[in-house]
């Protein structure tokens, strides 16, 4: 207990000092632009302008990323269903859906113990063995990990012009202004060329090492998984699921783009190119994506010309529509309701 504990008051630090980083470096930009505007220092707060933000909020917009992301969390649900079906589980909706939302409740306090928490739960109240649920968020996850890697590839493909050019206007005097005529880049480039060729051509010694064992067991368990997808009984529905959870995922971000005046303009591949930075936040090791969240999404709308502060006042709507509200309400509210489904699905049973 001790230790869940110091975990969650060293990620909480983590996401705080974050905030507090970027609050400072915001604010002392704001209180500048107000200078130079003549504005006086003392009607220029930023914390009075992220409450006017809130303010300013279609409400509309913010039901509708609720919306996408419940759609999300159904199709997830869904899919977990399948993945315990061929173990021989009929696993119920309202159990799966309820256990994906207390995982999320349990990220926003330590991260990554959102899925310890949701195969626990399910285990329980399905009757399921914990190494067997366990197997089941592999797959689950290794398919978020395709699914991810489609969509950056995707933005990049959208609006990898939009970021050269950011990084063209913003270079120092005497810069290369393309990554290929930069001796940096190619010369990791050729680095990581020389150990793939010198990894090949040792492969049967390096097998002889612990270590490599590990890498080599990690690879082909990340295969198996893939494999194993084909081997259910839909392959083409669990991948359409899988597909409908990150469309989902991107609707919440454009439709929160959308929400806010500052950032409704921006088109539907400027808002992949901002999901993708802010999904990036989440996987870095924060509560919630706290902080981290912020940061990369007050990077990503710079590439379209969107101040710092109105960043800063974006990320927090987006955090706290989904994050802090939704994830908490949603959470308690599946925490409670629980024990009280599967005692009345027990009772049903009995008689």
């Amino acid at each position: 207990m001790a230790r869940k504990i110091l975990q969650f008051l060293l990620f909480l630090g983590i996401g705080v000092s974050i905030m507090a980083w970027l609050f400072n470096n915001q604010n002392a930009a704001f209180q500048e632009q107000c200078r130079l505007d003549g504005v006086p220092a003392e009607q220029c707060r930023l914390a009075d302008k992220l409450l006017q933000d809130f303010g300013t909020v279609n409400i509309w917009w913010i039901l509708a990323v609720l919306l996408a992301f419940t759609i999300s969390n159904i199709f997830r649900a869904w899919r977990w269903q399948m993945l315990l079906e061929p173990m021989g589980y009929q696993a119920r909706f309202g159990n799966a859906l309820m256990t994906i939302l207390v995982g999320y409740l349990a990220n926003l306090f330590i991260p990554r113990m959102g899925e310890v928490v949701r195969a626990g739960s399910l285990s329980r109240y399905e009757k399921v063995p914990m190494e067997k649920v366990m197997g089941t968020l592999v797959v689950d996850r290794l398919m978020d990990f395709l699914c991810l890697a489609l969509v950056v590839g995707l933005a990049f493909l959208l609006e990898g012009d939009t970021l050269l050019a950011f990084i063209s206007q913003n270079r120092q005097p005497g810069e290369q202004s393309s990554l290929w005529s930069n001796p940096l880049f190619l010369g990791i480039l050729a680095a990581m060329l020389l150990v793939g060729v010198i990894v090949y051509g040792l492969r049967k010694k390096l097998a002889e090492i612990a270590l490599f064992r590990k890498i080599g067991a990690l690879l082909k368990g990340f295969l198996d998984g893939l494999r194993s997808v084909f081997r259910l009984k839909n392959p083409f529905l669990f991948i359409a699921y899988s597909l409908g959870i990150w469309v989902m995922f991107y609707l919440q971000c454009w439709f929160n783009l959308k929400a806010f005046p500052p950032t409704a303009h921006l088109d539907w591949s400027a808002a992949m190119m901002v999901f993708v930075f802010g999904t990036f936040g989440f996987v870095i090791p924060s509560p919630g994506g706290m902080g981290t969240f912020h940061a990369l999404c007050i990077a990503s709308l710079a590439l379209y010309g969107i101040n710092g502060s109105d960043g800063f006042s974006y990320a927090n709507i987006a955090f706290f529509s989904v994050q802090i509200f939704y994830n908490l309400v949603a959470g308690l509210l599946s925490l409670w309701l629980l024990p009280r489904f599967n005692k009345v699905k027990a009772q049903s049973e009995e008689h």
